[in-house]
């Protein structure tokens, strides 16, 4: 269960840090500090992954925190480029990450060599 939950970090940020990158680059729909701190909370949640793999303490409270200033960033984006915050796609992500943070933590439970 640690190797799925820190994989699902590991993409989930780079998928972030792509995005935002793209769109600094590219793109130009948000703010550069946007994409600047969606940049920062990606390398971080890329960071926090293999650290919830060997169980490192603070490490799923690290990811847990990048993954909350994503979904904050996320909510910004959607207001400024949509006008509005659908509640469906914000609630998938929520879901997903949370269903990642249990992973990690059920998983971080199991007798060493189990996971």
């Amino acid at each position: 269960m640690l190797t799925v939950a820190s994989l699902g970090m590991l993409g989930y940020g780079l998928w972030s840090t792509g995005a935002a990158v793209v769109d600094l680059v590219a793109a130009r729909h948000l703010d550069v500090w946007a994409d600047l701190a969606a940049i920062v909370f990606g390398l971080l949640l890329v960071l926090a992954a293999p650290l919830v793999r060997v169980r490192m303490p603070g490490g799923l409270a690290l990811a847990s925190q990048a993954r909350l200033g994503l979904q904050a960033l996320a909510l910004h984006e959607a207001a400024h480029l949509y006008g509005a915050i659908a509640g469906i796609p914000q609630l998938t992500r929520g879901v997903f990450a949370l269903l990642l943070v249990l992973l990690a933590h059920v998983g971080g439970k199991q007798a060493p060599g189990m996971s």
